[in-house]
């Protein structure tokens, strides 16, 4: 499942306009040189390992954020206080059946695996690069990628990446010819409060899913600031 304020899926890479696909070799390219200082993958990583590390990072990719969890989802529609006059929108895909459309390399590859998403383990014999993914088939295609454990966030959020096989291709756009694989469900303005107050209630916060100094501070935030309807986002008997 996905949350979204916007109608589309596109990814961050997208979102740059212009001639996009052909800045994304030099981005990650450039990415892995500059990245040489920080926490990075060991030396054997794969594109893959890269890809998600750049993706968790916030690197424009071709990647989409999806999450096992709804409720993670409804977490990411209703987190944002300057975006409670819209609508939220969570989008739940099908992913077992949208293996069905990858090339049957890859395809095989799930069936020996007895799995329906890929690991950069098992990706990688079978496609080392993102030009590779691309020569499998002429049609475009999505796959999903677990993404290895970088930190506790990916691993609280039961994350897991979608990837098109060419940097143009849209994901919104492959799923509206193929409407049995996906569904959407849309959160009612009015109702973002409720549904708010009861992920709240159920430890679902920015405390729980972005473990760190980071996540403690915009849920600290999120909590005290002022509702639309003038009360404070505040329970009582949690803090003082």
């Amino acid at each position: 499942m996905a949350a979204r304020t916007c109608t589309r899926l596109d990814t961050s890479l997208q979102r740059l306009g212009g001639q996009y696909h052909d800045l994304e070799h030099h981005l990650l390219r450039n990415f892995r040189k500059y990245a040489r200082d920080t926490t990075v993958p060991a030396q054997s990583a794969t594109t893959w390992d890269w890809l998600a590390l750049a993706q968790h990072h916030g690197l424009p990719t071709r990647l989409l954020d999806w999450t096992y969890s709804p409720y993670v989802a409804l977490h990411f529609a209703t987190d944002d206080l300057e975006a409670y006059h819209e609508d939220g929108i969570v989008w739940a895909l099908n992913y077992v059946k949208a293996a069905e459309h990858l090339p049957d390399r890859l395809r095989q590859v799930l069936r020996q695996e007895g799995s329906n998403v890929f690991t950069s383990e098992l990706l990688q014999p079978v496609s080392s690069s993102l030009r590779e993914l691309e020569e499998l088939q002429t049609e475009p295609y999505v796959l999903f990628l677990e993404p290895p454990s970088l930190d506790a966030r990916i691993v609280h959020q039961y994350a897991l990446f979608s990837l098109m096989s060419t940097a143009q291709s849209v994901l919104h756009d492959w799923l509206m010819d193929r409407p049995e694989l996906y569904f959407r469900i849309i959160i009612p303005a009015k109702l973002k409060w409720e549904v708010r107050d009861k992920l709240d209630q159920a430890n679902i916060t920015e405390r729980v899913l972005l473990p760190g100094l980071g996540g403690l501070s915009r849920w600290l935030h999120r909590h005290y600031s002022p509702r639309s309807d003038g009360k404070v986002f505040l329970d009582d008997n949690e803090m003082r």
